[in-house]
Order: structure tokens, then sequence, then C-alpha cells
């Protein structure tokens, strides 16, 4: 009994499997050629709102420190100009990273940041540096006018945070 109970469920997959072709037409790894071709787009467009942007200014250097003083962002506040960079260096203390707190920024500034942030470890957050010597750089090209504070997610609760004040 247990034998034809195999046998009628095989069979009945075996079944079901032929039966998922569908259509008439050939199998083919030939791509269509009668498809409409794509038109690059535009060189001179502005970057639509959420995708990432290029540094188009200065890029500015803002170490990131553990030591007998603590730790924390040296400078701790920077004030940059929209199009500017920050090259985030990792000196001592590690693991460090950059973070931003999503509720506390503006949605169009959460996602151009997002946007901007490559190799992220999660939303708004980049990736760990754990040797000396190592560096994350973030554009703030696209980024409106204003201050937006960032922290490192290993040391937040040790007070390492920072200021960046984005001006026109």
């Amino acid at each position: 009994m247990r034998f034809l109970g195999f046998a009628v469920v095989t069979g009945a997959a075996m079944l079901l499997g032929a039966c998922g072709g569908g259509g008439d037409a050939p199998a083919t790894d030939a791509p269509a050629t009668d498809a409409p071709a794509m038109e690059a787009p535009a060189t001179d467009a502005a970057p639509a709102a959420g995708a990432a942007q290029a540094v188009t200014g200065t890029i500015h250097e803002v170490k990131m420190v553990g030591d007998e003083k603590g730790y924390y962002y040296e400078p701790t506040e920077i004030t940059i100009k929209a199009g500017d960079g920050i090259k985030f260096v990792m000196i001592s203390g590690g693991p460090h990273n950059v973070a931003f707190d999503a509720t506390l920024l503006p949605a169009d500034v959460k996602a151009q940041l997002e946007a901007n942030m490559p190799n992220q470890a999660s939303a708004l957050m980049g990736p760990m540096m754990l040797n000396a010597g190592e560096d994350y750089t973030l554009s703030f090209a696209g980024i409106a006018p204003g201050t937006y504070e960032f922290f490192c997610t290993p040391h937040l609760a040790m007070g390492m945070k920072g200021k960046v004040t984005v001006t026109e």
C-alpha cells in the first residue's frame, strides 16, 4: 500500500512538472532582436532626487579617535559647503563608523544621505573601520543646507558624536 501511494505521488509530481512548460514557442537563448533601443540618459541633466551624487567640492578630513581622552571625532563640529565631502579617517580605538539618526533628518536629506553613503552596514550607517588608516568618504552633494548630527555606533554611549553644518 505504501508503495502504491509513493508511486501515485511521484507520478503526479512528474505530470505536474511536465505541464509547467506552457506555450508553443520554442525555447531559445538568443536575445530578442525586435526590442526597442534604450536611449542613453542626458549627461547634463541634474541627478534624480535620492540618486547618489559625487563630491563636487572640497573633501574635508575628520579623524575618528579613541584614546586616553575618550572616543571622539576631531573636529567634533565642521562646516562645509553643499557638494563638499567628508573623509572620515580611523586613527585609533576602533572599531569606528559614521551614522545618522533618521528621526533627526528631514525626509529629503535622509534619502540623499542614504544614496550618497556607499557600502552601508545598514540604513544611514557607514561600514565599520577596524584598522588605523582606513577611511570612508561621504558626499554632501545634493544635501540641503542645515546642521546634521552624526555618531559612531559602537561608541555612542561613550559620547562619540559630531555635527556637520552644510551651507550653500
